[in-house]
């Protein structure tokens, strides 16, 4: 429970936890940053880690000269590509005889994973590059690209893609935002705002399936 309540201040307080971030490891801040991003992209488990928002809140603070703005989008592009490649990975060695065991049989079976190869043979450039602007499907989507056996290089190349675009767009948001009245004065509800827009295709999609 408390280190569920610890990730929703983090997420909801983002701006005063990177702070401190920024304070405590000087320099060292882009490798925390660069572990958080890739925890959250490589890491199937950990998909409530921050994403969009803390690109958002670091672009900010690039704005007023607490972090360098290339050095921090080369950090989140590695930290994205690679997260996203240890994922496929993870997802190609194990995924399907995770998904067969206990409780993940229900939820993921051998009919919906074939589905979801046959989704990625088609769609798959598309499903990595939207999915880096949705929480939680940004993490399972290369997993499911892994244990459903899209072809690597394709992967690589969306997965590459994506993740420019992704660490471009959100870094640059908060960096171009950063020294806006309003955004100073509301930075929780800009990121809450964040996190809203970035679940609506989910929700979208499942309300047009359902």
């Amino acid at each position: 429970m408390e280190l569920v309540k610890f990730i929703i201040s983090f997420i909801l307080h983002i701006d005063e936890h990177l702070l401190e971030i920024i304070s405590l490891f000087d320099h060292w801040t882009y490798v925390v940053l660069f572990l958080i991003v890739f925890i959250e992209t490589g890491v199937v488990i950990f998909p409530f880690l921050p994403g969009d928002s803390l690109l958002f809140a670091s672009g900010t603070f690039a704005s007023m000269d607490s972090l360098s703005l290339s050095i921090l989008i080369l950090t989140f592009i590695s930290a994205a590509v690679l997260g996203d490649a240890v994922n496929y990975y993870i997802g190609q060695k194990v995924g399907k005889s995770v998904m067969e065991k206990n409780r993940f049989r229900r939820m993921i079976n051998k009919e919906k994973m074939n589905m979801a190869e046959e989704f990625f043979n088609r769609h798959g450039g598309k499903t990595i590059i939207i999915a880096r602007f949705m929480p939680f499907i940004r993490t399972f989507a290369p997993f499911v690209a892994g244990a459903s056996g899209m072809n690597y290089k394709l992967f690589t190349f969306y997965n590459v893609v994506g993740a420019v675009l992704w660490v471009l767009v959100c870094t640059m948001a908060g960096y171009l935002f950063g020294n806006l009245r309003i955004v100073e004065d509301n930075f929780s509800v800009v990121i809450l705002i964040i996190i809203l827009m970035s679940t609506l295709p989910a929700v979208f999609s499942y309300f047009k399936n359902r």
